[in-house]
């Protein structure tokens, strides 16, 4: 039986709230950053970041912040010398599990069927907290409470009206309190944002893989910035194979230290029977049905996991730059 999640216990931050600032900025800086803001027929706030606007890395990057509800840090910075993509994303907050698995995570499923409007997307970011749709929620214990709210769609068109309407009532604000920031995959901002998922990518695994979250004291995690291809299933596919295969997280975890290992040595994507091929040829292959993919697949190719009661670190796992070369189409004549 699922337990309803209570608000959130004094002492834990609102994710609505931290993220309101930087929703703030993103809007008051639209032009700089090459987006458009609109409002929806509901008064919701619209922030197309890359549908019929170019957007930018700096959008994304901004968009993955907001995601983490201002609990984490993104940054873009050089690889060494002689790796097959010159930039990587950098993903850093000291309270992954309220900012990954309460907040970043897509885990609400939002769609419209009614005449013409028909929509699907999975929402991100803190407004999700608000709604606690999910059961997730109830596992974590945490309910957001907020005047306002954000989500974060990657999607090629806004969501309809009724849809809006109905995903403020979820959250029990007036949708004039509402932002959704929408990005494709396709566009640099959409890549970029999808990419700063590493560390909640191997957050989600953990939890799957029925590690306790309590114990995840902090982490990192790092993934390449993908060239954005005008083919959905090929930039799904590089985004996913920047973490799949490019992806390397630290955990710092409390608890046994043969927790740790055991958790490290299922954590990395190749302990997936998928593991191999570009992501694209794999969706390919399933003839894009998404349940027929291993969802063990879906983790950081390389991971460090260090036991805080020994200081003990155990890495597995490991990057194919092979694969990598393949998914991005890089030319290095």
């Amino acid at each position: 039986m699922t337990t309803a999640p209570s608000p959130a216990p004094a002492g834990r931050p609102s994710v609505n709230r931290l993220a309101a600032p930087l929703v703030e900025r993103l809007v008051a800086d639209a032009a700089m950053l090459r987006i458009a803001v609109s409002r929806d027929a509901s008064g919701a706030t619209l922030v197309d970041a890359g549908i019929a606007v170019p957007g930018g890395i700096e959008a994304g990057r901004r968009m993955a912040e907001i995601c983490l509800a201002g609990l984490g840090d993104v940054q873009v910075a050089a690889t060494a010398a002689g790796a097959p993509w010159p930039w990587t994303v950098t993903v850093r907050t000291s309270d992954p599990v309220l900012a990954c698995l309460a907040s970043q995570y897509a885990g609400w499923s939002l769609s419209h069927d009614e005449g013409d409007d028909k929509f699907f997307s999975l929402g991100s970011g803190p407004g999700r907290a608000l709604a606690a749709k999910e059961e997730l929620f109830g596992e974590l214990g945490y309910k957001d409470s907020s005047d306002n709210a954000v989500l974060v769609l990657e999607t090629d068109k806004p969501p309809p009206t009724a849809l809006v309407r109905r995903v403020a009532e979820a959250c029990g604000i007036e949708p004039a309190r509402l932002t959704f920031v929408l990005a494709p995959t396709m566009s640099l901002a959409g890549s970029m944002q999808v990419v700063a998922r590493s560390l909640e990518v191997a957050l989600h695994k953990a939890h799957a893989l029925k590690f306790p979250l309590d114990r995840i004291v902090d982490g990192i995690g790092t993934a390449p910035l993908p060239p954005p291809a005008p083919d959905f299933v090929a930039a799904m596919g590089r985004t996913n194979d920047a973490v799949l295969y490019g992806g390397t997280v630290q955990l710092f975890v409390d608890g046994p230290e043969d927790e740790a290992a055991a958790l490290a040595e299922r954590l990395p994507s190749r302990a997936s029977a998928d593991y191999g091929k570009p992501f694209a040829e794999i969706f390919a292959a399933v003839k894009g049905d998404f349940y027929k993919i291993d969802p063990m697949l879906f983790s950081p190719g390389l991971v460090f996991v260090t036991a805080l009661k020994t200081g003990r670190t155990f890495r597995r796992g490991g990057l194919d730059e092979a694969v990598l070369r393949r998914s991005f189409a890089l030319d290095a004549a």
